[in-house]
């Protein structure tokens, strides 16, 4: 049988206990010791407030060691990315990751791209990447399955339809309800069809945007709502023959950052894993590009202004 230690080695190890667990805490920056909290605003995180040493490049736990893995969807559409290839960091979006890797210590040749389908991003289940960006709207049912940072992007919804379509005639949200409207599933865009406009007959779903354009130009429906920016590239440069006919109010709802407050801000969030440790630090970083006016430069350079679409009520 095993002698028990004599009370002068108990205390000895009791205190090397302390000693270590001292040493494994988290530190803030003024060397207190620190526990799990929730990241800024936007996001949720089960780690440690993100500090500039948890922040650093070597101590970021990556997909892949020394690289930072962005996912998106494919095709990938202006004007949020250029010539469908968001490694060449034209489009808001592609410029808006490059500008996150680089303010969490990453080269823009350590940025590794990954095709991931829209739905996909959101859905239940461990990810591959280190976190997506494809306009995904920051809502609670989606901060159910994963984690999202702070919104890079303040965004409406608007309607297009062709310039001969009864829609296109509409003033009001009360001037949709009797035309055929359509959206791509699992967006914001189809929630305000749904909970905006009313419609009296059910939207059409399409799986992708081109889908939802081609039925536009065909005549399948009469309208369609996207984002606003989308709205007016599509109007621009894709279908000319159909025009901006307005833009929603933001509610709040399903779309937006909170549930049912009236003229809350529907944004973009970048998309982690459920709990992930990266997530206070790319909050950080959006956070940081927001203060310091990159997004708003980026926002200015790649995506059109909102002037000259009225709000439909």
């Amino acid at each position: 049988m095993r002698s028990r230690p004599a009370p002068t080695a108990l205390a000895v190890l009791a205190a090397l206990t302390a000693l270590a667990a001292a040493a494994c805490a988290p530190q803030e920056a003024d060397g207190t010791a620190s526990g799990p909290s929730s990241g800024p605003s936007g996001a949720s995180s089960a780690g440690s407030p993100a500090t500039a040493a948890s922040c650093a490049p070597a101590a970021l736990a990556t997909k892949a060691r020394g690289k930072l893995t962005v996912g998106t969807d494919t095709p990938a559409y202006a004007p949020w990315f250029q010539d469908d290839d968001p490694s060449n960091g034209k489009g808001f979006e592609s410029a808006v990751a490059y500008a996150v890797a680089q303010r969490l210590g990453f080269a823009e040749k350590d940025v590794v791209w990954q095709k991931v389908a829209f739905n996909n991003a959101f859905a239940p289940g461990a990810k591959t990447f280190d976190f997506d960006i494809n306009q995904v709207s920051i809502n609670e049912d989606r901060r159910k399955a994963v984690d999202l940072s702070s919104g890079y992007y303040d965004v409406r919804q608007a309607v297009i339809a062709l310039k001969d379509s009864p829609a296109a005639k509409a003033t009001d949200l009360a001037g949709l309800k009797g035309v055929r409207l359509g959206a791509q599933v699992g967006t914001t865009s189809l929630d305000v069809i749904n909970e905006q406009i009313k419609p009296d007959r059910p939207a059409a779903v399409f799986q992708k945007n081109d889908l939802a354009k081609s039925a536009l130009k065909n005549g399948q429906v009469d309208a369609i709502v996207v984002d606003l920016p989308t709205a007016f590239y599509i109007t621009g440069a894709e279908v000319p023959e159909a025009k901006v006919v307005g833009q929603l109010e933001t509610t709040g709802g399903t779309g937006g950052t909170g549930a049912g407050a009236g003229g809350a801000k529907e944004q973009f969030g970048l998309v982690l894993d459920k709990g992930s440790p990266l997530t206070s630090c790319v909050s950080r970083a959006v956070d940081a590009l927001r203060q310091d006016g990159t997004l708003a430069a980026l926002e200015k350079r790649w995506l059109s202004d909102a002037a000259g679409a009225p709000v439909l009520k």
